[in-house]
């Protein structure tokens, strides 16, 4: 991205950003309700366009390539798309069904798509509900399951938006070590991990994007960024940071 804004109805959502993913980086995006997160996901995944400025993804320059081709180099895991998923739908199937990019399966899979998702399904610990509808799966089975689909397509780019809403800290930190397991897969996706939640940051995410009303607050490696003096000044009150086993904890202090 380069001096990216964004407006709606007259409204500014987004403000000259500019921010560049490495090939083989993983990044985290920090902010609050209405930091503009959202949008930028939207926009990378080409279902918004900038109001202003340069954008390219995967090599892909908006207003000259195909978007929809580069749609399906991309995988995306998010509460929103739970919801629009068919609730009688076998788990199997769902995961099948993102190697059409569809909601719900309305071809006859070959063979090697149905080998590739149980595979995955193995992989994120699927296999035991593999048959059950979607309806009577925990929000943590779901969330596997949607990982699951996201990867049918072997995706360059990986967005997880928020993927642990909802979910119970063991549940949390079950999916997060299959976004572990992906990161240290061969030729692993590059991934975007989007949450309000510092503790949420792996080894994984080596970069990280604080986002504050529309703007790039900072950015840049995890470790710089994630300090006291920076987070102090992003949030607007005084936290502490410590970190533990790689991941970094945050405390709110004065409250």
């Amino acid at each position: 991205m380069k001096d990216v804004s964004l407006r709606r109805d007259g409204t500014r959502i987004l403000q000259d950003v500019s921010w560049n993913v490495g090939e083989g980086e993983n990044w985290a995006i920090i902010g609050l309700n209405g930091s503009g997160k959202t949008s930028i996901l939207s926009m990378i995944s080409g279902y918004i366009f900038p109001s202003s400025g340069q954008l390219k993804v995967l090599g892909c320059a908006f207003g000259e390539c195909d978007i929809r081709q580069l749609r399906r180099s991309i995988g995306w895991v998010s509460s929103s798309l739970q919801e629009n998923l068919h609730a009688d739908d076998s788990a199997e199937d769902i995961v099948l069904s993102g190697r059409y990019a569809s909601i719900g399966l309305y071809e006859k899979p070959a063979k090697s798509d149905i080998s590739k998702a149980n595979e995955l399904m193995e992989q994120f610990g699927c296999t035991g509900f593999r048959l059950r509808p979607y309806s009577t799966l925990s929000q943590g089975e779901r969330q596997r399951v949607v990982l699951a689909r996201a990867l049918m397509n072997s995706p360059k780019l990986l967005i997880l938006d928020e993927p642990c809403t909802g979910l119970d800290l063991f549940a949390r930190e079950h999916f997060l070590s299959a976004v572990t397991s992906i990161s240290e897969s061969p030729n692993p996706p590059t991934i975007l991990y989007v949450s309000h939640h510092i503790e949420e940051i792996l080894p994984a995410f080596g970069r990280t994007l604080l986002l504050k009303k529309g703007k790039v607050h900072s950015a840049g490696k995890s470790r710089a960024i994630l300090t006291e003096v920076n987070l102090t000044d992003f949030f607007e009150f005084p936290v502490s940071v410590a970190w533990r086993g790689q991941r970094p904890c945050i405390h709110v202090d004065g409250l």
